[in-house]
């Protein structure tokens, strides 16, 4: 885990795909909040890292049925000091992320782990923590706030 110099640090999921790794729950032990950015697949999964944390979860393309239906596609959130937009797929933002003010836009679906400073906003993409696709690493992420900004750290989990 990052040693963030907030005591907020929250941890970043995406593209579980129906596969909850323990090493996935094992890296989010100890952070005080879980951001799940859809296809989650499995509704029991979301109940599990809510032992750990509070979890705010989206609904990504391959989720299905009356569970997903109740999950938003989009949700903007504040976390201590940051704003926070959540959505599943990056390319379907049609908002400024600058009008809108938020700090950080998280985003899954490609499993393509990543992080981008544009100077107003930090773009997050956690990868996929879920099944292997093509060469791609099994990732997840940290995301705090210091100083006033926000931070994030791309984990690599061992599998």
């Amino acid at each position: 885990m990052p040693q963030p110099s907030s005591d907020q640090c929250i941890g970043v999921i995406s593209d579980t795909h129906g596969l909850l790794r323990p090493e996935a729950l094992a890296a989010l032990d100890g952070v005080n909040r879980i951001l799940h950015a859809g296809d989650i697949a499995d509704p029991t999964h979301l109940e599990t890292l809510a032992r750990i944390a509070p979890v705010t979860a989206i609904r990504g393309n391959i989720d299905r049925g009356d569970w997903a239906e109740a999950l938003p596609e989009a949700v903007t959130l504040t976390i201590g000091g940051l704003r926070v937009h959540m959505i599943h797929d990056r390319k379907t933002l049609r908002a400024d992320p600058d009008a809108e003010g938020w700090d950080v836009v998280i985003s899954g679906h490609s499993h393509k782990p990543g992080i981008e400073d544009s100077g107003s906003t930090l773009w997050l993409n956690p990868g996929a923590a879920g099944p292997r696709r093509f060469r791609l690493p099994i990732t997840l992420a940290y995301l705090w706030e210091e100083a006033g900004r926000p931070r994030a750290l791309i984990h690599t989990l061992s599998v």
